[in-house]
């Protein structure tokens, strides 16, 4: 006799546990409290459609915190596992010049989403739209408040609290607090950061970027580019380096990042071309032998005294590691994805609950976190994949 399973949610990773569960072995429904199913899936895809990114695995298991979490799940559905399971539902990739991984040109999300749908038809994969889960009376889930639905095996994949228009909107926290598990408060994540800019400044440079440069916070250092906004600092660069600014902000209440302008020449190099100069003016070697933009050179005019602007040795040094400080995280509505949710001490290996049998919680609503770039995704994709097999095995 088949076993019932109800998914809860119709994100990326309940697609993806719905799509590899044994049909022979599985009654399987998804209950989306939506209209529709992968609305943020759908969303993500309006920026350009990045599904994953092509780095090795045992690289790509680094880049999330906390670090290792994934490595087992990642290991057996990575990056390359779900290109060639993309491929046989006709949905090709490419890899881009960022190497991240993308449908091939000219198809659209909508036909990405639809290909899997597709998938979880053939398997026979029911699906209730305007579901909108309650909570529980005893091991009974509740719908809609008045909808009771009795389940051998419960999958749940909320999301976490970003982009909440998208039903990802974290309300789900206390129904899981009140009965015992260990959850913790949600937190931006891959956002903007505060800067307490001078108006004038600000008003004349907001927007410009700043390239090819590397910023740094605490132990971690990501090359890359932002740009200056009115709120602060925006971009992939700072967005990861979230981990490290929530960590100084939570203990402290204050943040603060470096930022290395010309990454690529060393403190002596730039020394070198002091000296060799034909310019006279500071901010003409600058432009002139150092090639920083305009956007640079105020940056830096903007942070050092006088004295240290005349001074080759001590600029060299701004330049090199120059600090800004920070004054908040964007809000969490604003953020691309969250951390917080179920703590990860609240699950097995198998993604149980310790203290809910047979219950099991996947994809964003877990604490952990992930740059920008295709990891949120492959993560999500992967947890769907190790569950269904999981379960499949057991």
């Amino acid at each position: 006799m088949k076993k019932i399973v109800s998914i809860i949610g119709g994100g990326p990773a309940a697609l993806m546990c719905a799509a590899f569960l044994d049909p022979d072995k599985f009654e399987v429904t998804i209950y989306e409290k939506n209209k529709t199913l992968g609305r943020k899936f759908l969303v993500a895809g309006k920026g350009g459609f990045n599904l994953s990114h092509s780095e090795s695995v045992i690289n790509m298991i680094t880049r999330y915190t906390p670090a290792l979490f994934l490595e087992e799940a990642l290991l057996a559905f990575d990056n390359k596992h779900l290109r060639d399971w993309l491929l046989a539902l006709n949905i090709p990739t490419y890899i881009g010049s960022s190497k991240r991984i993308y449908p091939e040109k000219g198809i659209k999300p909508i036909e990405v989403l639809n290909s899997i749908l597709s998938c979880l038809e053939k398997n026979k994969v029911q699906i209730k739209h305007q579901y909108n889960w309650s909570g529980w009376e005893a091991d009974t889930l509740v719908f809609n408040s008045d909808v009771r639905v009795v389940s051998d095996l419960v999958v749940f994949a909320l999301g976490g609290k970003s982009w909440a228009k998208t039903g990802s909107d974290g309300s789900w926290l206390e129904t899981f607090n009140s009965q015992g598990v260990l959850v913790k408060p949600f937190q931006v994540s891959n956002c903007a950061f505060g800067v307490n800019w001078a108006q004038e400044f600000i008003e004349k440079h907001q927007g410009a970027p700043l390239k090819n440069i590397t910023i740094s916070c605490l132990d971690k250092c990501q090359k890359g580019e932002v740009v200056l906004t009115r709120f602060g600092l925006e971009g992939n660069a700072v967005y990861a380096l979230s981990p490290q600014i929530r960590d100084l902000f939570n203990k402290s209440n204050k943040a603060f990042v470096f930022i290395d302008l010309k990454p690529r020449v060393s403190a002596s190099g730039l020394l070198g071309k002091f000296k060799n100069s034909v310019c006279k003016k500071t901010t003409d070697i600058l432009k002139n032998d150092l090639n920083m933009s305009s956007v640079q050179v105020a940056l830096v005019k903007y942070y050092v005294s006088k004295e240290v602007f005349m001074n080759p040795t001590l600029l060299v040094e701004q330049i090199k590691n120059l600090k800004i400080d920070l004054t908040s995280c964007a809000p969490i509505q604003e953020g691309i994805s969250t951390v917080g949710g179920i703590a990860l001490d609240a699950l097995d290996s198998n993604f149980e609950l310790k203290n809910r049998k047979d219950t099991y919680c996947i994809g964003e609503m877990l604490d952990w976190d992930a740059p920008t770039g295709g990891y949120l995704l492959q993560a999500c994709f992967s947890m769907g994949v190790a569950l269904a097999r999981s379960l499949n095995n057991s």
